[in-house]
């Protein structure tokens, strides 16, 4: 007997843009009664998507009848994954009711039009029309997490795909140690697993863009709306912790481990962000329709092989993008706001295309998302790697220094008016790892980096102009 299905809507959307997706589902065999299609408040400002999530948990059972234990299987477009998700983050036990989560163009890290949403032209076309207190609000809170590199996609990440966010906090807290200790525990506690205690996921995007004035908003990689390479849900981590010296057994870059099914982006032709919901394709509505029935880990692996050669053609055809979300703080985990990443390879070649769509993120600025074409990099052929970066304070009291950098030795450092400080760290030993079995370039997912480094008065060694105690002598 099929699972009760709840489909939820993203930003600025109503329920009944499930029509077709409501006829698809009582077309394969499911009770129309036990579909149940909501709606929510996205354009207000005061309102956040974690309030949202919370609100999905009281209707999910006091309108759709689903009590505390009732199983459920959820079809989501767009920011419906980010509710879907922020539901499932907030208590373990969520887990073992959902079953099974189909993804239709999921926000699952936001989208490149957020931050435009935010502006007075996104209040005129996409805000509140009705009269009254919510007139020409556009979900100021809403579209703060929606902004690509956003710290609520970055958070959230870290709690159902990266999992040391538990690591992080208690490190924070009760020193390394602890948190090293607590990360692990998270990191066993899959989310999307290979057993009856986690749901089963599949992410569907479509590849072309917006036609007539709507094509306008596309951007390179993207359906309209949110960016091939951050829909899937098997985000990995790279940390690279330049407060601590490099030594045997002490490596200060590491890869974050990955137990988790791995969650790829199913990609399918001839469909945008808006008709992959009104007007899905026969092959899109067999492919729902069967992973509704996956049951097993050997079902699912069955599922994932026949959907990839079903659109093996559609994904080569699109190319290959790659999103990183980059993060850099200082040793207290406190931001670093102004910063300059650069990318080299062989013959310190300069990595241009790390430029060609970067986005800082407004609410902090130590969050940057960058977008990379890899068929004009070439990431394949690549020999060698290496991250410059470049941090400035903004004052010459305070500094920002790293060990082990290849391009300044810490305690002979010179101050600059503006504090600024560069380091090269060697990333080639990622550019093929064959422990963790991923490359560092790897097409339609989205890489999380987190940078550590030090800020301390300057200079960093010996007497500083910040703070000095003063020579007592007598009159």
């Amino acid at each position: 007997m099929a699972n009760p299905v709840v489909l939820i809507h993203g930003y600025s959307g109503k329920g009944a843009t499930f029509k077709r997706w409501i006829e698809v589902l009582e077309e394969a065999g499911h009770n129309v009664a036990a579909i149940h299609t909501c709606n929510y408040r996205t354009l207000t400002n005061e309102v956040t998507i974690k309030d949202i999530a919370e609100g999905f948990d009281r209707a999910l059972r006091i309108e759709a009848g689903l009590g505390e234990d009732a199983e459920f299987d959820a079809i989501v477009h767009s920011t419906g994954m980010l509710v879907i998700r922020a539901w499932l983050s907030a208590y373990a036990k969520r887990r073992n009711r959902l079953k099974h989560l189909i993804g239709l163009a999921p926000a699952t890290f936001g989208s490149p039009l957020a931050h435009k949403g935010r502006s007075w032209l996104g209040s005129i076309f996409k805000g509140e029309k009705e009269f009254g207190p919510d007139f020409l609000e556009a979900g100021d809170l809403v579209l703060d997490g929606l902004e690509l590199g956003s710290r609520f996609t970055w958070d959230l990440a870290h709690q159902d795909m990266v999992g040391d966010m538990a690591g992080d906090m208690a490190g924070d807290m009760a020193g390394d140690m602890a948190g090293d200790m607590v990360g692990d525990m998270v990191r066993d506690n899959d989310f999307y697993g290979r057993s009856a205690e986690t749901p089963y996921v599949f992410v569907f995007c479509g590849t072309s863009p917006y036609g007539g004035l709507r094509r306008l908003l596309n951007e390179p990689g993207t359906d309209g709306t949110v960016r091939l390479a951050g829909c899937a849900l098997n985000s990995r981590k790279i940390t690279m912790d330049l407060t601590v010296e490099a030594g045997v057994g002490n490596s200060r870059t590491k890869l974050g481990p990955w137990s988790s099914l791995d969650i790829p982006l199913i990609p399918i032709p001839d469909l945008n962000h808006g008709t992959i919901l009104a007007e899905p394709s026969p092959l899109l509505a067999n492919l729902v329709t069967g992973a509704l029935s996956v049951n097993s880990p050997d079902a699912f692996d069955e599922w994932l092989e026949n959907a990839g050669k079903m659109t093996e053609e559609t994904k080569r055809k699109t190319g290959k993008w790659q999103q990183f979300v980059v993060r850099v703080v200082d040793e207290r985990n406190d931001p670093v706001p102004d910063y300059h990443v650069e990318v080299f390879t062989e013959d310190d070649r300069y990595v241009k295309q790390f430029d060609f769509d970067t986005h800082t993120y407004g609410g902090d600025n130590s969050l940057r998302c960058f977008h990379v074409n890899l068929d004009e990099i070439h990431a394949e052929d690549m020999k060698s790697l290496k991250v410059r970066l470049i941090a400035s304070s903004g004052s010459k009291f305070i500094g920002y220094y790293g060990y082990g950098s290849e391009r300044i030795d810490p305690e002979t450092q010179t101050r600059t008016p503006d504090g600024k400080w560069d380091a090269v760290v060697d990333l080639s030993a990622l550019l093929n790892d064959p422990e963790n079995k991923i490359s560092f370039f790897f097409p339609f997912t989205t890489t999380l980096i987190e940078i550590k480094i030090n800020r301390e008065p300057m200079p960093p060694f010996g007497k500083n102009e910040l703070f000095e105690f003063m020579t007592v002598t007598k009159p």
